[in-house]
This record gives structure tokens, C-alpha cells and sequence, in this order.
């Protein structure tokens, strides 16, 4: 019996040991899975620093390419791979990577020289230096950056140099998603010299700033026989990221394809997972939904091989694609695991706001899983485990979407009470997180103003050193100085004209878009309060049936306008829906004062028109409050949708009330004195549409017709898309 406990504990002590050596083998592996270095370099004599062009540079089983005729090349690798460098003047160097360092490697010459190191030398190792700097800070710090650059554009010698200097500056601002920024530093740099990692980072930034077909005509014009293997993948996986932008779903999958079968033949790994994913997420949105299950298992699978990061990442987009796709308890059980995951992640590090693996996202994300199961008992301790997660980080985002959320619970459980109060704490968070918008607003212009002066210093730093270069080399030819000096302030005042007016439109932009919010968040008080007060009368009165009618009917009116309050146009189907329901709470209250019809001509396409939200609600309740409700016997009130033309469409509200006229002799003093708040921001907000799109919308008030109860007619012309 000994015998046996004795082998036993063994046995148990042998498995604790396999287990923990097991998770010291994962750790080891997530350490190796490391991103992947840009590593730049250089091959040169040692005693002259002259270039070695066609060496060959090669990643010990994965990349390759060969310096240039300057010597240079750049290699992507991760930390702890072996570079090796073969050449057939010089034996074999291998070399470990540590981290994304410069690497220079220097050959001895047969017979060594006694001459000294030329400056050549030293100045190509102080640009080199300067180079690193700009890549050291890129995360870090931008203006530190921007400087280390205009300090190498100094130190610069070749336009090799500057082609690079300006291609490391572009990355910078790519990081920092200046991408118009990014764009000027990567024509610059293929100005000076063309390379495939500039022409590929253009093609990016193309894509980042929209401009779509550009990127794809440079994409497309790229020799792939110069490529390496990464760079052909990332070639094929912009292509394909740049058609799926533009919803070319069949396009996006075709690239994505291309580059999944390279990554697999030369064992691209991280790239495997990457293009298994955004193929999934192609087929998924062009409707083929079983064949992106199959390849978000792959993706899903492959990244769990991987770094624990990427592993989370990718379950975090499995996790979506079973929202989209209704498969919400396979999206709860995954949210779980990445909530486990990132509990332990997040002992030894910060999971910033910014990511959606946050606690209080994954939460919130559980807890909308559930309440659209309606397992609102389930639904309501994540929902509120989010809200104290957002409230302990400050995220105020999704502290407002989570107690919203929570109103959404309570009204569809029956709960008004408690419906209601989170509709109260909602409404704080919204003032909370509006001004907190407003100061990264101002944050925001503050700091594209410095990087835009900085930027314009090293566009003057080179404008300044090509005038010296002139003036050094072309003293004699005092005409051609005065035209290369005129030229120079022409390109820099257009640059800087340029930029300026970049700046001037997109702060006008953004003070609309303010305007905008700020238009939108100011809810009608009169009807809110004459709402509630109805249920009050309908409650005073003991018909609690009729009140808890009106107030879920209510209540879901509400719900929509504020789904819709972040929108600057939403799809006319919606908002006539929301007329339908505004129209039949307004009718609930006064039957014996008016009937209504909404009319939506057959030849009209409503899907193919787009409204700005509760544009026409402050119509309706001019309609009903100021004219049918003051008209002795019972009025009419009627809203028609009809065709105008091939592209435009008007909307009528028209009713048979007592008219403008007689409506406003009939106010008060003191209502007469009270300026129409809701008419006031209809015109500013339709206003500040026109001006952002164009003259999408127009609005004609008339009488409508000449009788004594002339009544209104307002007709709406809403521009298609």
C-alpha cells in the first residue's frame, strides 16, 4: 500500500512539473511570436566606407532581397532570427537579430590601407544615427521625431539619403495617422530615389486617406518581380484591404487569396492568420457566411498557435462576426474567454481604452448578447460589471452605452421605474462626455498646428539647402539663381497655401460637426413634458392600462431618437417610422381633434434617400398644437411622400388647422415673447447641411389653402444621394 501512495505522488509531481514546463514552452513561444523589425542596414569597405551593391542579404529561412548600388537594403525579421550575408569577395557573416536596429556591416580589404577613415565616413554614420533617432521616437514622440529628420535632411549628402530620411518621416506620420502628411513624405521620397517599400507605403497612405484609386493604380504599377516575398504579400494584402474599402468584395477576396497562398509556400506566418481573417471578414460581408466560418476557423485556430495577443485579437473578431451573424452564444462564450484572458493579461500590464480588448467593452459586448436573447437577468450584471469597469478607467464611451443599454433592459423587462432612472444617469454621462469631446477637439487642432509647422520647417530646410547647393555650385550665373530662388518661395508658399487651407477646411468641418451635436442634443421639452403629463392624466384618472400604452409606445420613440442622435442622416425609411409612431402618440392624445394619413407614393424608392433625423417632427407638432388643435370641428392632417424628379423626392405635411396667422393672434403675451426653439435649430441645422452637402435638402412654409381655416403646408425636397 505504500508502494502504490509512494508512486502516486510521483506521478502527481511529474504532471505539476509537464505543466509548468509546458507554460514556461508558451511564454518562451509568445516571446518568439514577436512583431515583426523593419531592418535597415549597409555593406561597405571598411577602410574607404565605399558601398558593396549585390550582396545578399537573407533570413534564415524566410526573406531575402540584396543591397542596392549604394549598399543599402532593408529586411523584415523578428528578434532572434539569424541574418545571414553572403557575398562572393568576402566570406560569410551571420548575424542574430535583438531588435530593429541599424546594422552596418564593414568588410576588410585584402590588403588593408594606412590611410585614414575619410569624413565620408563619419558623416554617413551621423545620418545613419539621426535616421535611427526618427525611428526610436516614432511611437513615442512625434516632434522629437520630426526634428531628428530635418537634422539628418541637413547632414544628408546623396539623394539616396534624403530619399530615405523622408520615407522614415512618412512611416512617423503614418503611426500618427497624418496620412495627407504621410503622403507628401512618400512623393518626396520617390523623388529622390524610387524603392518598393516607399512606392508600398504610398499605396497605403492612398488608402488611409481615401483616395482609392489611387492607391489601387499604385498598387497595380508596382513590378512584382522586384518584390521579396513579405513585400508581395503586403503588396496583395493592401490591394485586397483597398478593394474591400470600397465594398469590391469579390476583388478584396481574389488579393487576399494571392497573398495567403505565398505567405503559406514561405511559411509567412503571421500573415497566414492575418489574410485568413480579412478573408473571412470579405465573405462575410458579401453574404457567404458558411464560407467565412470556415475561414475564421483557421484564422481562429492558427492565432492560438501563435502570441497570446494576436490570439485575443482574433477571437475578438470571430466574436463579431457571431454578432453579426446572430450566433450570440458562441459570441458570449468567446467574450468570456478573452474577458479570462485579459484578466490575467492585465496583472502584469495596461490594456489601454483605445483597444477592444478592454474589460469594459468585452463586458458591455456579453451583456447586449444577452439582452438580445432577452436573458435579462443574465443581460444586466455584465451591462452594469461594464459600467463600473468604464467608470474605474475613465472610458466614458462606454460608460454612456452601457447604461443606456441598461435603460434599453429595464423598458423591455416592463421595468419603468428603474428604466427611467438610468435614462437619467444617461443623460449626465452625455453632458460628461461632450465636453470632454470638446477639449480633445481643441487637443486635436493644437496638435495637427505643430506637426504642420514642423513639417513646413523641413520642407524649408530643404528648400534652403537646394539654394545653397546652387548658390555654392552656380556663382557665376547670377539669372539662373534669381529663377531657382523664385521657384523656391513659389513651392514653399504653395505648400504652405496648401496646408493652410487642409487646416482651414478641416477645422470648419469639425466646428459644423459641433454645431451639429450640439443642435442635435437639444430634445424638444414641450413634447416630453406634455407627454408626461398625458400618462399623469391617464394615471390620475385610473386608466393604468392606457397610460402604460402611451408610455411603451413613448418610450420606444425615445429610444429611437436618441439611436439616431449620433447620425447626421439616417435612411427615410426610419425616419418615416418614427413619423408613424410620433404621429400616433400626438393622435392617442387628441382623437377628437384631428385624423392623419401617411402616404408614400408607390413610384417612390425610400431606400434610396437619406433624411436628416426628426427633421420633420417639429412640423407635425406645429401642425397639431398650433393649428388642428384650436379648429372647432375635426381637422386633418396629411403626410404624403411623392417624386419629383429622377433624383429628388419632396415630403408634405399639410393640414387643414386654423392657420399661421390666426394661431399666432391667438398666443399670449408671454407666449409670444418665447422664441421657437425647435423651428430655430431646423433652420441652422438644415443650414449647416447644405453647406457640408451640398444643398441636400430644402424646406418651403405656405399656407395651404384660402379658406378661413387656411392651414400649413410645408414641403420638404430631399436630393438622392
Amino acid at each position: 500500500m505504500k508502494q502504490i501512495l509512494t508512486y502516486i505522488f510521483l506521478m502527481l509531481l511529474l504532471f505539476s512539473f509537464g505543466n509548468l514546463t509546458a507554460q514556461q514552452d508558451d511564454k518562451a513561444y509568445d516571446k518568439k511570436e514577436a512583431t515583426l523589425f523593419t531592418i535597415r542596414g549597409s555593406v561597405r569597405e571598411s577602410d574607404t566606407y565605399k558601398p558593396i551593391s549585390k550582396v545578399n542579404i537573407e533570413i534564415n529561412g524566410g526573406a531575402y532581397t540584396m543591397t542596392s548600388i549604394d549598399g543599402a537594403f532593408i529586411i523584415r525579421a523578428k528578434k532572434g532570427d539569424e541574418l545571414v550575408i553572403r557575398h562572393k569577395d568576402f566570406e560569410t557573416v551571420y548575424y542574430t537579430i535583438k531588435d530593429d536596429e541599424r546594422i552596418t556591416v564593414e568588410v576588410e580589404p585584402a590588403t588593408k590601407s594606412k590611410q585614414s577613415r575619410s569624413k565620408f565616413k563619419t558623416d554617413v554614420k551621423t545620418f545613419n544615427a539621426l535616421v535611427d533617432s526618427i525611428s526610436k521616437y516614432k511611437k513615442v514622440d512625434i516632434g522629437k521625431s520630426i526634428n531628428f529628420a530635418g537634422e539628418a535632411l541637413s547632414q544628408s549628402g546623396s539623394q539616396q539619403q534624403n530619399a530615405e530620411a523622408y520615407l522614415v518621416l512618412a512611416e512617423v506620420y503614418m503611426y500618427w495617422k497624418q496620412y495627407d502628411l504621410a503622403l507628401t513624405n512618400y512623393r518626396v521620397s520617390l523623388q529622390n530615389q524610387e524603392s518598393n517599400e516607399a512606392k508600398l507605403g504610398l499605396a497605403k497612405a492612398y488608402e488611409r486617406n481615401k483616395n482609392y484609386q489611387e492607391s489601387i493604380d499604385t498598387y497595380k504599377a508596382i513590378d512584382k518581380k522586384e518584390l521579396s516575398n513579405y513585400q508581395l504579400v503586403s503588396l496583395y494584402e493592401g490591394l485586397g484591404d483597398t478593394y474591400f474599402s470600397i465594398k469590391d468584395y469579390d476583388a478584396s477576396i481574389t488579393a487576399y487569396k494571392k497573398g495567403l497562398e505565398i505567405s503559406n509556400t514561405h511559411l509567412i506566418k503571421p500573415k497566414v492568420v492575418d489574410l485568413n481573417s480579412k478573408i473571412a471578414q470579405s465573405y462575410n460581408s458579401n453574404g457567404s457566411v458558411v464560407e467565412a466560418g470556415y475561414f475564421f476557423d483557421n484564422s481562429l485556430n492558427l492565432a492560438e498557435e501563435g502570441s497570446k495577443k494576436r490570439a485575443l485579437e482574433e477571437k475578438e473578431t470571430v466574436a463579431e462576426f457571431n454578432n453579426i451573424n446572430r450566433n450570440y452564444s458562441e459570441e458570449i462564450q468567446l467574450r468570456k474567454e478573452i474577458v479570462k484572458d485579459v484578466e490575467d493579461v492585465e496583472r502584469d500590464s495596461i490594456v489601454e481604452n483605445e483597444s477592444a480588448l478592454t474589460l469594459q467593452k468585452q463586458n458591455y459586448k456579453i451583456g447586449n448578447a444577452y439582452f438580445l436573447q432577452k436573458d435579462y437577468a443574465n443581460a444586466i450584471p455584465y451591462l452594469e460589471k461594464s459600467r463600473e469597469e468604464a467608470d474605474a478607467k475613465g472610458d466614458l464611451v462606454v460608460k454612456k452605452d452601457a447604461i443606456r443599454k441598461i435603460s434599453d433592459v429595464y423598458v423591455d423587462a416592463g421595468d419603468f421605474e428603474n428604466a427611467k432612472l438610468a435614462f437619467e444617469a444617461y443623460k449626465l454621462v452625455v453632458d460628461e462626455l461632450y465636453i470632454k469631446r470638446e477639449q480633445e477637439l481643441s487637443q486635436s487642432d493644437r496638435f495637427r498646428r505643430n506637426i504642420i509647422e514642423q513639417q513646413n520647417r523641413i520642407t524649408s530646410l530643404e528648400s534652403d539647402r537646394q539654394l545653397n547647393s546652387s548658390l555654392a555650385n552656380e556663382r557665376s550665373k547670377n539669372q539662373e539663381l534669381i529663377i531657382y530662388s523664385l521657384i523656391a518661395g513659389l513651392v514653399l508658399l504653395t505648400v504652405t497655401a496648401f496646408f493652410m487651407y487642409k487646416y482651414i477646411k478641416q477645422q470648419r468641418l469639425a466646428n459644423n460637426l459641433l454645431a451639429l451635436k450640439s443642435l442635435r442634443s437639444q430634445m424638444n421639452p414641450h413634447f416630453i413634458f406634455n407627454a408626461l403629463n398625458s400618462v399623469n392624466s391617464f394615471i390620475a384618472s385610473n386608466d393604468e392600462r392606457t397610460a402604460n400604452k402611451y408610455l411603451s409606445d413613448f418610450s420606444h420613440l425615445m429610444r429611437a431618437v436618441l439611436e439616431n442622435s449620433e447620425e447626421d442622416f439616417i435612411p427615410l425609411q426610419k425616419e418615416i417610422e418614427l413619423l408613424e409612431l410620433y404621429t400616433k402618440l400626438e393622435h392617442f392624445r387628441f382623437q377628437d381633434k384631428f385624423d392623419y394619413d401617411i402616404t408614400v407614393n408607390e413610384d417612390v424608392v425610400v431606400g434610396e434617400y437619406q433624411i436628416p433625423p426628426m427633421l420633420l417632427q417639429p412640423y407635425i407638432e406645429n401642425a397639431v398644437w398650433h393649428g388642428l388643435r384650436y379648429k372647432t370641428e375635426k381637422g386633418h392632417l396629411q403626410i404624403t411622400v411623392a417624386k419629383k424628379s429622377d433624383n429628388e423626392i419632396t415630403i408634405t405635411v399639410a393640414d387643414d388647422g386654423i392657420g399661421r396667422t390666426r394661431s399666432k393672434d391667438l398666443k399670449t403675451e408671454n407666449q409670444q415673447k418665447q422664441k421657437s426653439k425647435g423651428m430655430g435649430n431646423i433652420k441652422k441645422r438644415v443650414a449647416i447641411l447644405n453647406d457640408m452637402y451640398k444643398d441636400k435638402v430644402d424646406v418651403f412654409i405656405d399656407d395651404n389653402s384660402a379658406e378661413e381655416d387656411a392651414g400649413t403646408k410645408v414641403v420638404v425636397t430631399l436630393k438622392k444621394d
